[in-house]
């Protein structure tokens, strides 16, 4: 959690606070808002919204879409990881508009955001989401379950080839059983 710290001490907090069109409603919460932190989370982007019957502060961090409502009787916290997000929608009218987000199957709504504030946090959630993932190591595979490389496919056969040896280096296969899958992968060039 943060260490109690107002916004001004943040420059992270700042410089999206600095960003923001109107901060109507959001006030309470941005200077609270390090209370509700991750040790070592940068804030992007923030936003004033109504969620779930209040209005609060809408916050893009390096982690997380987070709304915070910090009221006077009533307190709600609602966080949706990155890797939780499915996606997001924006729609907007002449001034406010509404953020969809999609989540571990649920949709949550967020709305009377200013128009300019809400697709930013909209388009750099989307950003974040285009991102590739970084690829799963995959296991070597085993060599009695190859599937068969179709003869048009040669690049392929080298590529099992140099995966097949690499196997018998270490000692995975052995020799015969690389010479056997060797001289039936060659056969299909």
């Amino acid at each position: 959690m943060g260490d109690g710290m107002t916004d001004g001490s943040r420059p992270d907090i700042q410089a999206a606070k600095d960003k923001m069109q109107t901060r109507l409603g959001a006030g309470r919460e941005m200077k609270r808002l390090t209370n509700h932190l991750w040790e070592h989370e940068s804030v992007h982007l923030m936003a004033a919204g109504r969620y779930g019957g209040g209005t609060g502060l809408v916050v893009l961090t390096d982690r997380r879409l987070l709304f915070v409502m910090d009221g006077m009787t009533r307190k709600t916290i609602e966080d949706f990881p990155m890797d939780k997000i499915s996606s997001v929608q924006w729609s907007s009218g002449m001034v406010l508009g509404t953020l969809a987000i999609f989540a571990s199957g649920n949709k949550a709504d967020i709305d009377q955001m200013n128009k300019k504030d809400g697709k930013q946090i909209a388009d750099a959630v989307r950003a974040r989401l285009a991102r590739p993932a970084p690829a799963p190591i995959q296991p070597a595979p085993m060599i009695h379950h190859a599937p068969p490389v179709p003869a048009a496919n040669a690049p392929d056969v080298y590529e099992q080839l140099r995966k097949l040896g690499e196997l018998r280096d270490l000692g995975v296969v052995t020799s015969d059983e690389f010479e056997a899958k060797k001289h039936e992968l060659l056969s299909r060039i």
